[in-house]
């Protein structure tokens, strides 16, 4: 065996201190290229879009002159839908995980959808897009409706649901369940009563993830044929629709001054919404993680 003399071992030490400290500064660099990025572009888009955010611009309907135009509609139909595909994707991917985890954990069923589940959360939004067109909009006769806009949402971010939740029960002891048996507790007596609670928080933060990716899509609203002006709000499950994204993409595309600031003034909105969700969905994570651990 090769021996290493003391000032090989501190030659190679300081080495490996230096390459050490030259990633975490490229690490660090990273990172401060991304949030001064982020940063100019919230500062462009404050500047720019501020002074249009008004009373009357939250309470007007879109119009085709600048100064008169609003979110109303926008926000509105944004809200039934993202509640719509929050709901739907809440019961369907707590439903799957459960069963996934807790039903069919060792089969080869579950190994198998577990990855294909994994697969469709990479899949582009647009592929959901077109199958919502087809599914809720022509075959179920829904048509371009806030239910077949909720529906199609609400299968985009189904894998994200499905896949945290999966991980959240995952994450409960096994010991839970053991004394819970032990007691002669039924397997759904433990399911509803331990595991579920228990995981809970954790289901609750992918619920978070998925919303808000959900209320930021385009892409599938426009391809099933979402309204991009509509001058009136939802009046029921089967109204038309639009939604933030797409009343701003509108915005963006026409040439007038007046548009490209009321488009900046509502991506400030959409992300302060977008906010005012997260903080409310963390303050319930975190009110049901401290009363699962008292």
């Amino acid at each position: 065996m090769a021996v290493i003399s003391q000032s090989d071992f501190q030659r190679k030490r300081a080495r490996r201190k230096w390459m050490g400290r030259a990633f975490y500064g490229l690490c660090l660099l990273s990172v401060g290229i991304a949030l001064s990025m982020l940063g100019v572009l919230l500062v462009y888009l404050f500047i720019q879009g501020v002074t249009g955010i008004s009373w009357s611009f939250l309470t007007s309907f879109a119009s085709r002159h600048p100064d008169q135009a609003g979110i109303k509609a926008a926000i509105l139909g944004s809200i039934y839908v993202v509640t719509v595909a929050g709901a739907v994707s809440f019961i369907l991917g707590v439903a799957t995980a459960v069963y996934l985890e807790e039903y069919a954990a060792r089969s080869k069923f579950a190994r198998i959808a577990k990855i294909n589940i994994a697969n469709l959360a990479g899949v582009p939004s647009i592929v959901y897009g077109i199958l919502g067109l087809q599914i809720f909009v022509h075959s179920m006769h829904l048509g371009k409706s806030v239910l077949a806009g909720g529906f199609t949402l609400g299968l985009l971010v189904l894998p994200i649901v499905i896949v945290a939740s999966g991980e959240a029960v995952r994450a409960v002891p096994p010991s839970l369940r053991e004394a819970a048996y032990g007691l002669g507790a039924t397997r759904w007596q433990v399911i509803w009563h331990m595991v579920i609670p228990q995981a809970f928080p954790g289901i609750l933060t992918g619920v978070i993830l998925a919303v808000s990716r959900a209320i930021g899509e385009t892409a599938p609203l426009i391809a099933m044929g979402a309204l991009t002006f509509v001058p009136f709000t939802p009046d029921s499950p089967l109204s038309r629709f639009t939604v933030l994204p797409i009343q701003i993409f509108n915005w963006t595309s026409r040439p007038q001054e007046g548009f490209q600031e009321a488009a900046a003034a509502g991506i400030i909105v959409l992300l302060v919404i977008l906010l005012v969700m997260n903080a409310g969905a963390v303050i319930l994570r975190n009110k049901f993680q401290n009363k699962s651990e008292s």
